[in-house]
C-alpha cells in the first residue's frame, strides 16, 4: 500500500501508527518523491481497515489502485481540477465487504463504489471454465504437453465424451447484476436458464446484437431448491455470507454428474465437500476463481484433474479497468469536496 503526504502530515501520521504499536521500520517505508511529499508503503491485510486507519484518513488526500491509476489520473486531469496523487489500495483478493460502511459513514466518509464495471469480465470468465470443463480442456492442456505425442489415440479417447451447452439448464444463484450477464451469456448459447435471489423477484435481461437491434426477456427467480434439483451447471454470484451457500447438503439435492463454478467469493462454497463431492462423482467438474484461503488455495484443489482454476482474476480485463476508472472518475468529481473509500471492481480504497 502507498500513501501520499505532505510535510506536515508525516509526523501526526507516525504518532497514529505508533499508537497502533505500528512503526515506521520493518514494516513500514517512507520515502520522498520529487515533489517532496513523502509516500508510505506497506502491504495490508485485512486488519488495515481497522479503526485507527479511519483516524489517519484525514491526513491522505488519495488511494488508487495501480491497475486504474492512469486511466483515471488522466481522466480526472481532462475533466476537473481535482488534484490526484496515486497510491496503492488493499489487496486484490479483498472486495467491498471488508469495508465498516457505516462506521466510514459516522466519520464523514462517502462509501461507492463501481458495481458494473467488471460484471461483464467476470461473466465471461464463467463460461470460460463452463466451456473449458465440459470439453475437458482443463485437463487435456495439462496432459497434452506430457503425453501427447505418445498418447494421443489414448487421450482422444479419454476426451471424446464432452457435453454441449446448448439446451442444458444453467443454475444462477444471485442474481444481481453479474448474474445478470451470465444470464444474458447462457441464453445466447441457447441454454436454459434458473437464478434465484432472495432480493430479485424478476429482472430484465436484454440481449444487444451486432446492428443495433436488440430484445428483451424477463426472469423471475424461483426458489434455491429448484434450481439445486434442476440444474445442470450451478454457478455462484452472491456477496459474502456469515456461512457456506453450498455444502455436502446442498451438493447432495443436486443432479449428480453437476458441474459448479465460483467466480464470486472465498468461503461461501465449502472446499471440503467439493473435493469429497468430485472424488465420489457426484460432481463431474468444478470451476473456481476463488478461494477460501488466498493467497495460497488448498493443494487438494490445485492438484484436483477436476478443477478448472484461475488466480481470482474475473474482474481482471483491459476493458474492465478502463470502465472502473471511467465509472469511478464520474463518481468523485459529482462528489464534494471530502473524503471517500471507493471499491474497484470488487477492491476499495479511499480518497
Amino acid at each position: 500500500m502507498e500513501i501520499v503526504l505532505e510535510k506536515s502530515q508525516v509526523v501526526d501520521l507516525r504518532l497514529d501508527l505508533h499508537k497502533q504499536g505500528i512503526s515506521i521500520g520493518d514494516d513500514l517505508n517512507l520515502v520522498v518523491n520529487d515533489q517532496d511529499q513523502f509516500i508510505l508503503y506497506f502491504e495490508p491485510k485485512r486488519t488495515i481497515w481497522s479503526r485507527f486507519f479511519y483516524k489517519s484518513a484525514p491526513k491522505v488526500f488519495g488511494l488508487l489502485h495501480p491497475n486504474d491509476a492512469e486511466h483515471l489520473t488522466k481522466y480526472l486531469q481532462n475533466a476537473s481540477k481535482i488534484r490526484v496523487k496515486v497510491v496503492d489500495t488493499v489487496p486484490k483478493h479483498l472486495s467491498a465487504d471488508n469495508i465498516d460502511v457505516a462506521y466510514a459513514e459516522d466519520n464523514g466518509l462517502h462509501v461507492i463504489n463501481t458495481p458494473e464495471a467488471s460484471s461483464s469480465s467476470v461473466a465471461e470468465l464463467v463460461f470460460a471454465h463452463l466451456l473449458g470443463s465440459v470439453r475437458f480442456l482443463h485437463s487435456s492442456n495439462r496432459e497434452m504437453p506430457l503425453e501427447g505425442d505418445t498418447r494421443f489415440k489414448e487421450l482422444k479417447k479419454a476426451y471424446a465424451q464432452g457435453t454441449e451447452l446448448r439446451g442444458k439448464t444453467i443454475g444462477i444463484l444471485g442474481f444481481g447484476k453479474i448474474g445478470q450477464e451470465v444470464a444474458k451469456i447462457a441464453i445466447g448459447l441457447g441454454m436454459k436458464v434458473l437464478a434465484t435471489d432472495n432480493e430479485i423477484p424478476s429482472a430484465p435481461i436484454t440481449l444487444e446484437f451486432f446492428n443495433d437491434q436488440k430484445i428483451t426477456f424477463t426472469i423471475a427467480t424461483v426458489d434455491k431448491e429448484e434450481l439445486l434439483k434442476e440444474s445442470d451447471f450451478i454457478t455462484l454470484h452472491t456477496p459474502a455470507q456469515d456461512d457456506y451457500i453450498i455444502t455436502a447438503s446442498e451438493i447432495e439435492r443436486m443432479k449428480d454428474g453437476v458441474g459448479i463454478i465460483n467466480t464470486s467469493r472465498g468461503g461461501i462454497l465449502h472446499e471440503v465437500d467439493l473435493v469429497k463431492a468430485l472424488e465420489n462423482g457426484k460432481v463431474q467438474f468444478a470451476g473456481l476463481d476463488v478461494f477460501e484461503s488466498e493467497p495460497t488455495p488448498e493443494i487438494q484443489l490445485l492438484m484436483n484433474p477436476e478443477v478448472s482454476l484461475s488466480p481470482h482474476v474475473g474482474g481482471s480485463t483491459k476493458e474492465a479497468q478502463d470502465r472502473i476508472g471511467i465509472e469511478l472518475a464520474n463518481q468523485i468529481i459529482d462528489l464534494p469536496r471530502g473524503r471517500c473509500f471507493f471499491n474497484l471492481g470488487g477492491r476499495f480504497s479511499f480518497i
